[in-house]
């Protein structure tokens, strides 16, 4: 059974580069900022305003009542106004008020710097790489997220296909009845007298006896 490894482990390898990831944030925005997850609702916001809180969930990967909570602080701060949507009243749509993009403006340069420091940990040839493995992950989480929130469908009960009547047995064909035998032909009639010889022998017996 193979060991556990911390250096071969992705959850340990990730938290350390998000901890990192983190602290250059902090050093670079400071105490009084946004907070990372908040930076990053709020750029959601800002590429396509008036998406619902449902959206802002899969946009940014954040879980549904941790985002509904962050929105709330957001609104009360005054960055942040929320509406109902028109295509459905219990869900609301979200957009930045003045305060909220100038906010969001102020903190850009900030987090970009922070973060080609956390790329620049890596040398030029291999960034490439790493982002584009980060890309696919979070991709991989999209699209397993999607499939989870997606209405499940009943299955589709199986048609019983109808029980064909057993065939009919034919009937045994009937069996010919036996061809009459022929009667045997009719003997002829009693033989012949044998011709004239008989008639002489009895003229010479008359002839002898006179």
């Amino acid at each position: 059974m193979a060991k556990y490894a911390l250096e071969q482990s992705p959850g340990h390898l990730l938290r350390r580069a998000q901890q990192f990831a983190d602290d250059l944030y902090k050093k670079e925005v400071g105490s009084g900022g946004l907070t990372a997850r908040q930076f990053t609702v709020l750029h959601a916001i800002s590429e396509k305003e008036g998406l619902s809180q449902t959206d802002l969930v899969r946009r940014t990967g954040i879980d549904r009542s941790t985002l509904a909570d962050m929105i709330s602080r957001l609104t009360t701060k005054g960055y942040v106004a929320r509406q109902r949507t028109k295509d459905d009243a219990r869900a609301n749509s979200v957009k930045l008020t003045a305060a909220g993009k100038k906010v969001l403006s102020g903190h850009e340069a900030k987090v970009m710097k922070a973060e080609a420091a956390a790329l620049a940990l890596l040398p030029k040839t291999q960034q490439g790489g790493f982002m584009k493995a980060l890309k696919a992950y979070a991709e991989a989480l999209d699209k397993m997220e999607a499939e989870a929130m997606a209405p499940k469908r009943r299955p589709a009960a199986k048609k019983t296909a109808a029980k064909k009547a057993p065939a009919k047995k034919k009937a045994p064909a009937k069996k010919k009845a036996p061809a009459k035998k022929k009667a045997p032909a009719k003997k002829t009639a009693a033989k012949k007298a044998p011709a004239k010889k008989a008639a002489k022998k009895t003229t010479r017996k008359k002839a002898a006896k006179k």
